[in-house]
């Protein structure tokens, strides 16, 4: 089975920043398939420090990237047709307001993952969380976690290295989870 447009992007993308010295950190139902919750997706979610996005715009764009809006993380590997979306530190999820969750610097937090470098678990579990929390358009970031806790059977342990101000979300999600599927 050959690598979907989505993957050729990940790793094209991946593959530069890691040249490059751009810290990054997968997020997104890229990372959730990561963890343990297979989850289809069409683009590719990362956060970076907003200097190093600045420095790969300033590389790339016109060179195999463009942006789909001016000034922003919004991007488009432009030779698979795939969105990418940069997150920039210090951003908040959501909702981007203010709140005890924010995207974290890459550089001192992320991870290696199998082929990539993504957030620790505990990290990507509060920004989903975070985000399911304030926007109600981003419901799905809640049931990814559901997912997520049924599919990778995470104990409720993992409760105590959530922040507080998201604990109690997962708390509710984790029971939940253990709620068997009737058929």
């Amino acid at each position: 089975m050959g690598q979907s447009d989505v993957q050729r992007a990940l790793y094209r993308l991946t593959e530069i920043l890691e040249a490059e010295g751009l810290p990054y950190a997968i997020i997104g139902a890229l990372a959730l398939n990561e963890y343990g919750h297979r989850r289809v997706t069409v683009d590719v979610d990362l956060v970076m420090r907003e200097e190093d996005l600045q420095e790969f715009k300033r590389r790339h764009l016109g060179k195999g990237y463009a942006e789909r809006v001016p000034g922003t993380g919004k991007l488009l590997d432009t030779e698979v047709g795939v969105h990418v979306d940069v997150l920039s530190t210090g951003k908040f999820p959501g909702d981007d307001k203010p709140k005890p969750i924010a995207f974290p610097d890459p550089a001192i937090t992320a991870v290696r993952g199998e082929r990539f470098a993504l957030l620790p678990m505990p990290c990507y579990l509060e920004l989903k969380l975070a985000s399911g929390m304030v926007a109600p358009h981003r419901a799905k970031d809640l049931v990814d976690v559901q997912e997520l806790i049924r599919s990778a059977a995470l104990p409720i342990g993992v409760a105590a290295e959530l922040h507080p101000w998201v604990r109690d979300k997962f708390l509710e999600l984790w029971h939940l989870a253990q709620i068997p599927d009737p058929f």
